[in-house]
């Protein structure tokens, strides 16, 4: 699975803050997804003091939420720490192991934020661009805006808000646990991705697709 030649990742946190900037009207927020029967989840972790990004991709199956493939990838860190930019910082390991992946995934969910960011194009919608492929945030905390509680049931959510633009979803997977936080990637509707999340919940406050992720990541010795 090949990614889109956008732009360089040879960049500095000021062309990667204008990049953002001019690439964020590109992000479709309507639906335009197609069947899915698959759905991929992303964990990125960072080894060796940050020198190394470490990027595990795994995909699922629908509706059994079965694993069918799973890529793991070890590369040079080479951009900072930058809150913001984390898509330049992680994005290169993530693609890397996307391209090892025999077919594409229908609907990835990212361990991060789409357009709930300060210039609406998190990495959410960074990776969806580059893959032209649709993409839903889903953040364990807040980056930017306000919201009231969700109510404690599961599937209820509340708007995330920002500058009186709706940017995501406060959404309560389970009773009883604090929220995740929901954002449009890239070719979902924020009432779909909402949806989409909650088909890959079982009885866990993060969706399966994260928890593969973060599982397969976590294997000594498996990538490269």
């Amino acid at each position: 699975m090949k990614a889109r030649k956008l732009h360089s990742w040879d960049l500095t946190p000021k062309e990667a803050i204008a990049l953002q900037t001019r690439l964020r009207g590109r992000v479709i927020r309507e639906d335009q997804i197609g069947d899915v029967r698959s759905v991929a989840g992303v964990d990125v972790g960072f080894e060796d003091e940050g020198r190394t990004t470490r990027a595990a991709v795994a995909v699922l199956e629908l509706p059994q939420l079965a694993l069918v493939e799973r890529a793991i990838v070890r590369l040079a860190t080479r951009f900072p720490y930058v809150p913001g930019l984390l898509s330049f910082r992680e994005a290169p390991a993530v693609l890397a192991a996307f391209e090892r992946l025999r077919a594409p995934p229908d609907l990835i969910l990212y361990d991060g934020q789409g357009i709930a960011h300060p210039r609406r194009f998190g990495i959410a919608s960074h990776l969806g661009l580059l893959l032209n492929r649709p993409t839903i945030g889903v953040a364990k905390t807040r980056l930017i805006g306000e919201h009231r509680a969700p109510r404690d049931r599961r599937g209820a959510w509340a708007p995330l808000v920002d500058g009186g633009e709706v940017i995501g979803a406060v959404l309560r997977t389970r009773a009883g646990v604090k929220p995740l936080y929901v954002s449009i990637g890239h070719r979902v509707s924020l009432e779909t991705a909402v949806r989409w999340v909650m088909a890959c919940v079982t009885r866990y406050r993060l969706p399966e697709t994260t928890r593969w992720a973060h599982r397969l990541a976590s294997e000594k010795g498996e990538g490269s």
